[in-house]
């Protein structure tokens, strides 16, 4: 896929693409070095991928390519490296990680020295490039962690004397929803507003799942000359993660005329229609236990729920928020369980081939939505299907 060429969270990296090339073309002048700050990785692919096709060859690759990390090398092997002219290739490319090293244990007066007396008198034929991938730079750089503030600035004050400085910060919403639509364009097909709005909330603005999930989308659409809506809910999980939440907030507000409709819309959008019933059912009854974990523990907010929530059971970061407030509706702990022993009840019934697997999904939602009777709460199973 061609990546389009975007401004905002893109720009800093597009800065660099050109100046990459400009130089690889003769037309402009290469910085000795650079440092590549921040933990997108899809942006630091770009810029990596830029490099490679300006300056590596690849029937040279093995004699101008290096990938160093700090952790087995020390910094004056790798330049001694960068300073040593290759006899194989007119060319040296040296990718640097874990550049956290530099700035650990110690002033590493040394080891800055070496690289002050390298960049005062670098090798033309070499391209140092540090990886600072332990930062975090967000959308909105004033909302920087001060740790991260603190160490961009002394990264700036040693290697930024001397290199060029490259932030990958993170992609905003808007930013990610105008490369899709772009890259989708460069495909040549048209990635509908509303489309592209649901792939990037789905995903979280996560660059990397975008356009794995939107090659997968490519596929999916080739012949149609468009991705619809649709199309993002069928084939990506976060966006039918979405519409799960939808429907467990439309049965914890009681609304059971809305959690229908969205029942009847997560069968028509699944591959399988009813076959996808004992899926719908496993996930409904994980998200009531999560529900239930989070009641117990009195979580109020998303900072609190990755506590709450051990690994392999925690939830999309999307739906954080959502989850805790569905959560607070209910006013015990029996009410969940309640929830729980429906689905049991239903995925049962489901598993002895029942006759109409839709009306069986009906009755278990027009139950879970309706308010619950005295009677029902006294009882709480000792024990249910469903392994979280």
């Amino acid at each position: 896929m061609t990546a389009p060429r975007l401004g905002g969270s893109f720009a800093a990296v597009n800065r660099f693409v050109a100046e990459i090339e400009a130089a690889a073309a003769g037309s402009g002048r290469l910085k000795p070095g650079y440092v590549l700050a921040g933990d997108e990785v899809f942006l630091l692919d770009r810029c990596r991928a830029a490099v490679l096709q300006a300056f590596v060859a690849p029937d040279l690759r093995d004699f101008c390519l290096s990938d160093l990390d700090l952790a087995g090398s020390s910094i004056f092997e790798i330049l001694d490296r960068a300073q040593t002219p290759s006899l194989m290739a007119p060319f040296q490319v040296i990718f640097v990680r874990n550049l956290r090293q530099l700035y650990t244990r110690g002033q590493k007066k040394e080891e800055f020295a070496a690289l002050d007396r390298y960049f005062r008198s670098p090798n033309p034929q070499a391209l140092l490039l540090f990886i600072a991938d332990f930062l975090r730079i967000p959308f909105d750089a004033r909302r920087m962690d001060m740790d991260d503030k603190n160490r961009y600035e002394r990264l700036t004050e040693t290697l930024g004397e001397h290199c060029g400085m490259v932030e990958l910060a993170r992609v905003g919403e808007e930013d990610a929803m105008r490369w899709a639509v772009a890259a989708a364009q460069n495909a040549g097909l048209r990635l509908e507003p509303d489309a592209a709005r649901e792939l990037v909330d789905a995903l979280g603005a996560d660059m990397m799942l975008i356009a794995s999930e939107l090659e997968k989308l490519l596929l999916y659409a080739e012949g149609r000359g468009k991705i619809s809506l649709g199309d993002v809910e069928t084939m990506v999980l976060g966006a039918k993660q979405r519409s799960l939440y939808k429907l467990t907030d439309a049965i914890s507000a009681r609304d059971r005329v809305r959690a229908l409709a969205l029942l009847h819309g997560l069968l028509a959008s699944s591959d399988a229609g009813e076959d996808s019933a004992i899926g719908h059912l496993y996930m409904l009854a994980r998200t009531f236990r999560q529900m239930l974990v989070i009641l117990e523990k009195n979580v109020r907010d998303s900072r609190a729920i990755w506590q709450a929530l051990w690994q392999g059971f925690r939830i999309p970061p999307f739906a954080a928020d959502d989850l805790i407030r569905q959560a607070r509706r209910y006013k015990s702990r029996r009410e969940l369980t309640r929830a729980l022993r429906l689905v049991a009840r239903a995925d049962l019934e489901l598993r002895s081939s029942p006759p109409d697997k839709r009306l069986v999904l009906e009755r278990l939602i027009y139950e879970l939505a309706s308010e619950p009777q005295p009677a029902a709460l006294a009882w709480a199973p000792a024990q249910l299907s469903f392994e979280t």
